[in-house]
Parts: structure tokens; C-alpha cells; sequence
């Protein structure tokens, strides 16, 4: 089978800020160093914070067409003294998240609790930040409050500090997300504003002031010093060669262009489906709760990265040869556990991306991830000629000594034009289930190619939080390939939307009624895991309409309405 193709889908939110490279964080004019204001006291493992601008002033872009401007106006947290660190966790769908602070000092590691309520989701603290914009009369036409991700895009404030950060890039957005940690190093900012590419501020071509200060709830509660720095902001439009307009400066590069914007496409890209991945030769912006791959390697060894640095995660480099001796997996051999998350982003379709025209097609995404403590890892070695790999799993070690192989199916080489590359083919499967849950009255069999795509729980235990394989240019090799790599690190998940015939349910002939989308990791159980009774998830769904206007209703999972 073949993998998805994107679907703009209005609700989906471009992720505000991931840290796609580091920036280096220049503070002029009264922008002052950090600890400038009120006295913070230094307490032993309590990070010092400050709202700080990085530029009196910012150029935004308003394009011909788009209906306002993003306000990335490039204002950040500091962090000093220690690092700023969040544990945020949901026991389960039916409880709510919980969010605690946590304090290192030397080898003390101690927490404490957010007040209760505070945090809702895993996109970052709410209503952190509030900025007031006014026109060159003075009068305010625009206000905000934005949520702070501490994961956004960051950088150095000083050259002592850590060199590189070893908290994850981005904050995760997927509905049924079950822990994140958020982090910014000591010495380091992190941009605090937050850019909906789905409600830009509506400011006509001019001159503005902006006032960006931090609710004094947050204020208080991390003992910030009450600055609210003001920032001037020029609005142009662009000429059509991508230009500045007549009269205009050259554009300035806020922080989501060097972050985010080089990496995912520019800020007025918006008819992308800036959710999970639904291609298999990935849309620009798609990776929305996965790390951006940026080169490194240094990850792939214990220490920074990992949460206990137990754990080796094996190297994307396949192998060059088939495993020799005899295949077998010792009992005590960390294992990876696949888990599926249940389906969202659910919706009818009717004919688009290739679908048949006139027929009714239920589409969705879904999420298979590796709950650890060992990261999945399968190579795959073709037979001069064959269209098919031989695919094997392997298993380490603590120190990263691989101690055993098993066979474990086979990768298919998929020729079509936006795929082309291999699949691993006994990943995960999609069912339509009677509303009794006894019959199966529509499949979706899946073949993959393995990426880490979401940011699931990087609070289990050996979770890597930068994981190097978050897009398919790492992996999923070329026609011409030998041999493949594909690896599903701890922590993370893989997701797909399905959209292209084969992989959406027909149900065109299906009588309206309640049904539920079952989604299998593993289904022959041919992977080799530390627990195989937590691989199938369901989600009802209700179907109602005439044929071509068919409608689905989506119930909340436990507390998650995620349709």
C-alpha cells in the first residue's frame, strides 16, 4: 500500500516557533541584560526570567492577498541562574494534564506543581504573553494574549552557556499527546511569542507601536520583573518579485523566519495541511510535533538528548550486509512497545487526491509510537533484482552492542510519483469496525515507512528527545538502495492522514450508523516488543447523509474532543 497525501484542513495550526536552528539572541538599546529590573534573588536551582526584545523595532510582511500580518515581534524569555524546566503529563484520556516545575541543583533534582487548572494542553503555558498595539495616532487596534512554548525557537545569551540545547524543539500539538517536556538552558531565551498562521492580525501597511509584557499571574508565579519592553513595527507588502514595496525597508528576518519559516516555507504559505504527515515525500511545515532533523548526530550516543542516557539509539546508517549466525533475541534484551493512539482528524471525503469521483470516503489520521525503552529499529536487505527487502529487527545493549536479530517481514519498493522509496510492511493496519465490534466491514492495510513524526510521551523512560530520523530523507532509501534503515525512536510516534484510496475507508454502500476506526500496531505480530496487549485503539464514529453528502459525527474520546 501507499503512504498519504496532505489535505489543507482549516483547524490545523502551523506549530508557533520550533527551534529548526540556533539563533544567536542580540540585545540593543533599552533592551538591557538579563537580571535588569526588579532584584531576583539567586536561589540555588531557580532559573531568574525576564522578558526582554531582541530589536527595537520589526518589519512584517502583510502579502497582496493575505488577510493581515503574523506578530512574531521577536521578544524573549531569559533564563539564567539555572534552567527553566516543565514536566507535563495525563495519566490517561480520562484525566486531566498536569504540569510541575522542575529545580536542579548539583545532584538534586525537586519539583513542584503549577497551580492546578493552569495548563490544559501540551502547547505551552497559556495566556503568557500580552501585547497591545497601537497606530501612529495612539489608539490601540490590536490586542493579544499568546501561549509561551519554552521549546521555541532559542539561543545563546552569552558565550559560557551550554553550546547546544538538549530539551526537545517544539511543543506537541497532537489531541492525544500524553507527556512533554519543556525546557530552556540556562544562559539561553527562547522566543516567547506565539503566531497563529490560522488568525493573522489584521494591520493595513504602516507604522505601529507594539507593548509586549507577561501576565502578571506568570509574574508572579516565577518572580519576574514587571518589563514590558515597546517595539516599533513597520507593516509592508512585498512586491511581486518578493521584494520590499516602494517606501519600505528591507525586510528584517524575525525569528520565525530564521527557525521556522526557512525550514517549514515562508509564513503566507497557508494552503499546506500543516498537521502530522499525510505524504510520503513530506510537505514543507508537516512535521508539526516532530524535531527538525538539522544535521547533527551527536544525539545518537548516551547523555544529553536522553532522559537517563541508558539507552543507545542505533544509527540511521543501515547495515551493508544481512546478519550472519543464527537469528535469535535474548529474553532480557530491552525491546521497543508500539502503541496506537486513537484516530482524528476525521472526515468525509469525496473524490479528492485520486479518490474514485462520486463515492464517499472516511478519512483520518493515525499514530502508532514506541513507548520504549528501546528504540524500534529494522533494516531491510534486497536480493539483487527483487522488488521485495528481506526486513530484520535488531536489538542492543545498553552501551549500544547489537546482541540479536530476528526476521520480521519484508519492505516493497513503491514506484509512484511522490513515494518512491521502501516500505516496511508490517508496521500497522486500519479497520472499520460493526458498531457490535465484531465484524470487520472495511480494512485499510497499510505498508510504512518509519519517521518520528510526534513527540507522544517524552516522559517514558529512555526517551529520546531529539530524534534524528523526524522526516523520510533519512530513511526509506532510493530504487537503487541495497539496503534500508527505519527507525521509530522512544517516545515518538509516526503519523499518517489518510486521504488516497486504499488507505481512506470507502463507504460508498455502508448504511449510516455507528462504527469505529480501529487502528493496529503490529498486526502479525511479527515485531518482537515488551508488550504485545496494548496495540489496538478504537474511535467511534456515527455516519449519517445521503450518498455524496455523506456526514460524520465524531464523539470525544474520555476528555478528548478531537474530531
Amino acid at each position: 500500500m501507499t503512504s498519504q497525501q496532505h489535505r489543507h484542513r482549516s483547524r490545523w495550526k502551523r506549530p508557533a516557533l520550533a527551534a529548526g536552528a540556533a539563533l544567536t539572541v542580540v540585545v540593543t538599546g533599552a533592551g538591557a541584560a538579563p537580571g535588569a529590573g526588579a532584584a531576583q534573588a539567586a536561589t540555588p536551582g531557580k532559573p531568574k526570567l525576564k522578558l526582554i526584545a531582541a530589536s527595537n523595532s520589526v518589519t512584517l510582511d502583510r502579502w497582496q492577498g493575505e488577510p493581515g500580518v503574523y506578530l512574531d515581534l521577536g521578544t524573549y524569555v531569559t533564563v539564567d541562574n539555572a534552567p527553566l524546566e516543565f514536566k507535563v503529563t495525563r495519566k490517561s484520556y480520562k484525566d486531566p494534564v498536569v504540569a510541575k516545575q522542575v529545580f536542579r541543583h548539583g545532584g538534586t533534582t525537586t519539583t513542584k506543581a503549577l497551580p492546578t487548572g493552569l495548563v490544559k494542553d501540551f502547547s505551552g503555558l497559556p495566556g503568557f504573553l500580552e501585547v497591545s498595539v497601537k497606530d501612529a495616532n495612539g489608539t490601540e487596534v490590536a490586542k493579544s494574549k499568546g501561549n509561551f512554548c519554552p521549546n521555541n525557537a532559542s539561543g545563546r545569551l552569552r558565550p559560557d552557556a551550554p553550546a547546544t540545547s538538549h530539551y526537545p524543539e517544539s511543543c506537541p500539538t497532537n489531541p492525544f499527546t500524553l507527556g512533554s517536556v519543556w525546557g530552556v538552558e540556562k544562559g539561553w531565551a527562547s522566543n516567547s511569542s506565539t503566531v497563529d498562521y490560522d488568525k493573522p492580525v489584521d494591520l493595513p501597511v504602516g507604522e505601529y507601536t507594539a507593548k509586549v509584557s507577561v501576565a502578571k499571574k506568570y509574574r508572579d508565579l516565577f518572580g519576574m520583573p514587571n518589563d514590558s519592553p515597546t517595539i516599533k513595527v513597520t507593516v509592508r507588502q512585498p512586491s511581486e518579485n518578493g521584494g520590499a514595496g516602494r517606501g519600505m525597508t528591507a525586510h528584517q528576518g524575525g525569528a520565525h523566519g530564521s527557525a521556522h519559516g526557512s525550514a517549514h516555507g515562508s509564513a503566507q504559505g497557508t494552503a499546506h495541511h500543516y498537521g502530522p504527515r499525510g505524504a510520503d515525500e513530506p510537505t514543507p511545515g508537516a512535521l508539526s510535533h516532530a524535531l527538525e532533523d538539522r544535521g547533527l548526530a551527536h544525539h545518537l550516543g548516551d547523555g544529553r538528548g536522553h532522559t537517563d542516557g541508558s539507552r543507545i539509539a542505533a544509527a540511521l546508517r543501515p547495515n551493508s550486509k544481512r546478519p550472519t549466525g543464527r537469528a535469535g533475541v535474548p529474553a532480557d534484551v530491552p525491546k521497543p512497545d508500539l502503541r496506537s493512539l486513537p484516530a482524528w482528524d476525521i472526515a468525509i471525503t469525496d473524490g479528492e487526491d485520486g479518490d474514485v469521483p462520486g463515492k464517499d470516503y472516511l478519512a483520518f489520521s493515525a499514530n502508532v509510537w514506541n513507548a520504549g525503552p528501546a528504540p524500534l529499529v529494522v533494516d531491510g536487505f534486497r536480493k539483487p533484482g527483487a522488488d521485495l527487502m528481506d526486513a530484520y529487527q535488531y536489538f542492543y545493549d545498553a552501551n549500544g552492542k547489537q546482541i540479536g536479530y530476528t526476521p520480521t517481514g519484508t519492505m516493497e519498493w513503491d514506484p509512484r510519483i511522490g513515494h518512491e522509496h521502501w516500505h516496511f510492511t508490517d508496521f500497522a493496519s486500519y479497520r472499520l469496525l460493526s458498531e457490535d465490534k465484531t465484524r470487520e466491514v472495511r480494512s485499510g492495510k497499510e505498508a510504512f515507512c518509519l519517521a518520528n513524526t510526534d513527540a507522544v510521551d517524552y516522559t517514558v523512560k529512555n526517551a529520546n528527545w531529539k530524534p534524528f530520523n523526524t522526516d523520510l530523507s533519512t530513511a526509506c532509501g532510493e530504487q537503487n538502495s541495497i539496503s534500508v534503515r527505519e527507525v521509530l525512536d522512544v517516545g515518538s510516534g509516526d503519523t499518517y492522514t489518510q486521504y488516497r484510496p486504499g488507505q481512506s475507508f470507502d463507504i460508498t454502500d455502508l448504511p449510516n450508523g455507528t462504527y469505529y476506526i480501529q487502528v493496529i500496531a503490529n498486526p502479525e505480530k511479527r515485531l518482537q516488543e515488551t508488550n504485545l496487549k496494548n496495540n489496538v485503539a478504537l474511535r467511534k464514529v456515527v455516519l449519517s447523509g445521503e450518498p455524496g453528502k455523506r456526514t460524520v459525527k465524531v464523539p470525544p474520546h474520555d476528555l478528548i474532543n478531537a474530531p
